[in-house]
């Protein structure tokens, strides 16, 4: 199997290398690029490897642009250091990927994914579904894409409408009937949106769903309790006119959140 290594760090390279050896002696690095340029330099002037292993990041851009140039018609797996869960795009597209550091078993099995790939497909030259990183590549752009969250709520006050940014409201909650958010100077508003609705509005680094009815901002938690049936209870600066409660199921992501 011949494969081309893109990778801008030297050491990583090393290890790959390394790492490919130990887990497929039949495995021949004919190649390595460091960058885009390189890259689409090296692939249209070689033969097509069998396996390219493809950083996302390089140092003149993201990989994806190489796709753009050059008809790539290897399977490609991605080394990437992102997290899995910008990542649910590759097995949809039964193309896979590394996380960084890459282990030597993850190779192995991503190798023998590929060797079954091929067995069902069978070797010829025209791209099967399972090896097209078409769909991925254009999925991927757009999830990898630094997203916008809300900046300000436009909402009424008496006769007016106000805004508020967002970096001034504490915590959101429901009563049942009707959404609010206060703000840190303890201003009380009604928001036009349900709790769904502002889950994909709000930055998660910011602000925490703690249960069905809140979402808190990190910088309203004062204090945090202990709670019957293994949750947990929050002080709110402001305060609340009801219990903010972290609902059991969420207290082990909460506690990840909030030592971030």
């Amino acid at each position: 199997m011949k494969v081309l290594i893109i990778e801008d760090e030297e050491l990583a390279v090393k290890k790959l290398q390394k790492t490919l050896a130990s887990v497929d002696s039949t495995a021949q690095v004919v190649g390595v690029a460091d960058s885009i340029r390189s890259s689409v330099n090296w692939l249209q002037q070689n033969p097509s490897p069998d396996l390219i292993l493809m950083d996302i990041e390089l140092a003149d851009g993201q990989s994806f642009e190489i796709f753009d140039k050059v008809d790539v018609k290897s399977t490609v797996i991605f080394t990437t250091s992102y997290d899995e869960y910008a990542l649910k795009a590759f097995k949809v597209n039964s193309i896979d990927y590394l996380l960084k550091p890459i282990q030597k078993e993850d190779l192995h099995a991503a190798l023998e994914k590929l060797k079954g790939l091929k067995s069902l497909y069978g070797n010829n030259s025209a791209p099967t579904p399972s090896l097209n990183v078409d769909n991925l590549v254009k999925e991927l752009q757009q999830k990898l894409q630094p997203k916008e969250y809300r900046k300000r709520f436009l909402v009424k006050h008496a006769q007016k409408l106000v805004s508020v940014d967002v970096e001034e409201i504490a915590y959101f909650y429901s009563d049942g009937r009707l959404n609010f958010f206060k703000t840190t100077d303890n201003r009380k508003f009604v928001v036009d949106y349900t709790m769904d609705d502002l889950e994909e509005m709000l930055d998660p680094n910011q602000f925490f769903r703690i249960s069905r009815a809140f979402y808190v901002a990190v910088n309203s938690i004062d204090q945090i309790h202990d709670y019957f049936g293994n949750r947990l209870l929050l002080n709110l600066k402001p305060a609340v006119d009801k219990e903010a409660i972290v609902s059991r199921e969420k207290v082990t992501d909460f506690k990840k959140w909030m030592g971030k």
